[in-house]
């Protein structure tokens, strides 16, 4: 049995281990809220270009670019979200557990060399070097400052080798953001663009709250679903537009600029992730050692009182012989 001495010393240690995990999840809290802040920032844009493209595809389904054209796959790029450090549970690891499946299922089909990877995050972008992958780019930088120019530049890298016929498909793999308890882990089609399927994805966020647990995330989404019922629906825009010059015309600018929104919202998605990530690993850090501090607190109490047992025993039997 450790002296009390030695338990003691793993109290402070474990209080102090305490202190930075919960200063930890408060940062990461605070990261958090200015992420769901620069999501809901987007989504404006986001709303517009879709409704306008989904107007567009409705009124004339046969239109089309080089862009959204299926062709033999031949060299693959993956465009793969990470973060810049760690302590965010298995955010990073469960990302480049995809990455590895997704390159090992290409190699096999394709061959050796045919598929690159586009890391933006040092995390992925050290493992994928130490694997001995294609690697284009550094953009660890874009974690921390994400910006849109960035992202329109490696969209239009992308979008000029998969138009000469280097690139034959581009993906990317990053988390989705539904709450803060509950990213979805996942690796859709970047270019061809399939327009159907990406106007028609899961948008379903909850970008107003910060709590991790699922009973508060239950109470507040039914809530909202009140709030929401009360206040009524916004009136549909009108959708009679006049197109000049041409369909096609128009639809080889949008179709651009629904590429890079998709960049750039993976890259603000990942990100919230991220900070999500960390603070569940941070509370569970903190709630396992509040229990650990209980344990020792326990255990240092037992061998304190064993103690003065023992000290009381010894004075009673001196005084018995005496």
């Amino acid at each position: 049995m450790p002296s009390l001495k030695e338990i003691k010393g793993r109290i402070a240690s474990v209080n102090s281990t305490r202190k930075i995990t919960s200063a930890m999840k408060m940062v990461a809290s605070s990261k958090l809220h200015h992420a769901q802040v620069a999501i809901q920032n987007m989504l404006p844009y986001e709303t517009m270009l879709e409704h306008i493209l989904k107007s567009f595809l409705a009124a004339e389904a046969e239109a089309s670019t080089v862009f959204d054209q299926e062709r033999p796959v031949k060299r693959v790029a993956l465009v793969v979200f990470s973060s810049n450090s760690s302590l965010c549970g298995g955010f990073n690891a469960n990302v480049i557990k995809l990455m590895q499946r997704t390159v090992n299922a290409y190699t096999e089909e394709l061959g050796e060399g045919s598929v690159e990877i586009w890391p933006i995050g040092r995390k992925v972008a050290e493992k994928a070097r130490k694997l001995g992958y294609d690697v284009k780019g550094d953009y660890a930088s874009l974690v921390d400052h994400p910006n849109v120019r960035d992202c329109i530049d490696i969209a239009m890298a992308l979008g000029e080798k998969f138009y000469d016929g280097d690139l034959d498909r581009v993906e990317i793999i990053y988390h989705h953001f539904k709450s803060a308890g509950s990213q979805i882990l996942t690796n859709k089609t970047f270019l061809p663009i399939d327009l159907e399927s990406e106007l028609g994805r899961d948008h379903e966020r909850d970008l107003t709250s910060t709590v991790i647990t699922k009973k508060a995330q239950d109470y507040l989404k039914k809530n909202r679903r009140k709030r929401e019922v009360k206040e009524g629906e916004v009136a549909p825009l009108n959708d009679n537009f006049i197109v000049e010059p041409d369909m096609d015309t128009v639809l080889t600018q949008l179709i651009p600029k629904m590429a890079h929104l998709m960049l750039y919202t993976a890259l603000l998605d990942s990100i919230a992730s991220e900070h999500a990530a960390r603070m569940v690993a941070m509370q569970t850090a903190t709630d396992n050692a509040d229990e650990l501090l209980r344990q020792l607190n326990l255990q240092y109490n037992k061998g304190r009182q064993q103690a003065i047992t023992s000290e009381l025993l010894d004075i009673v039997g001196g005084s018995v012989n005496n």
